[in-house]
C-alpha cells in the first residue's frame, strides 16, 4: 500500500471501479482496485490499520453466511470498517460454494441472498460478485444478471478492462513474499 501511495496510484472504491469500467473514464492515469477475498478477520486486524494509515482503499468480497464463524468478519466489524471510508464490501456469496457445481436455482439463491443481505445491512446497492473458486459457467452469468449484479470478478490472471466480459473480469494476484519488482510488473502488466 505504501508503494501504491508513493508511486501516485489511486485505490478505487467498488463504485469508482464500476463507473470506470462502464464509462471508460478514470479519475486519474494510475489507478488500482484492491480486492480482498473471503472476509477473514485479518482484514480487520491487519489490512484495515494499513489502509487507514496510508489513506488507501480496498474492497472486501464478503461471505455473508460466515459472520458467525470464528475467523471471519462479523456484521459489526463490516459496519465499522465501512464507516471508516477506506473499505467497501461486495458479494462473495452466502456459503462460498463453487458456483460451477450448483444448479441454476441454487446459484441464483446464493447470489440474490448475498446481495440482499449486503444491501440491507450495509445500506448499499451491491454491484459486484466475486466468484468463489474464481469460476463461473453460463448459468452463473445468467444468475448474476437476474440477481442484479453489474460486474463479476474471476481469479483468471490479468488486468481488468472495459473490453472484457463484465461478468468475468480478470485480476492480478498478490502473493505473500512477492518482491516489489514482481508487484510492479503486476500493476503494469509487463513481465
Amino acid at each position: 500500500m505504501t508503494y501504491l501511495k508513493r508511486h501516485g496510484y489511486r485505490t478505487l472504491t467498488a463504485d469508482e471501479a464500476v463507473y470506470a469500467l462502464k464509462t471508460h473514464r478514470v479519475p486519474q492515469q494510475k489507478i488500482v482496485w484492491v480486492t480482498l477475498d473471503d472476509s477473514y478477520k485479518d482484514n480487520l486486524t491487519a489490512a484495515w490499520p494499513i489502509l487507514k494509515q496510508t489513506h488507501q482503499h480496498a474492497t472486501i468480497n464478503f461471505i455473508t453466511g460466515f459472520t458467525n464463524k470464528k475467523n471471519h468478519l462479523t456484521l459489526a466489524d463490516a459496519q465499522r470498517m465501512k464507516a471508516s471510508g477506506v473499505v467497501d464490501f461486495q458479494s462473495h456469496t452466502v456459503r462460498h460454494l463453487d458456483l460451477n457445481n450448483l444448479t441454476y436455482q441454487v446459484q441464483l439463491s446464493e447470489l440474490t441472498s448475498s446481495k440482499k443481505w449486503l444491501d440491507q445491512h450495509l445500506q448499499q446497492k451491491t454491484a459486484v460478485i466475486c466468484y468463489p473458486a474464481g469460476r463461473a459457467n453460463q448459468q452463473t452469468i445468467r444468475a448474476d444478471k437476474q440477481a442484479g449484479y453489474q460486474y463479476a470478478l474471476s481469479t483468471a490472471p490479468g488486468i481488468a478492462t472495459s473490453t472484457q466480459s463484465p461478468y468475468n473480469l480478470t485480476r492480478q494476484r498478490v502473493t505473500p513474499g512477492m518482491s516489489l519488482t514482481a508487484f510492479e510488473s503486476l500493476l503494469t502488466g509487463v513481465q
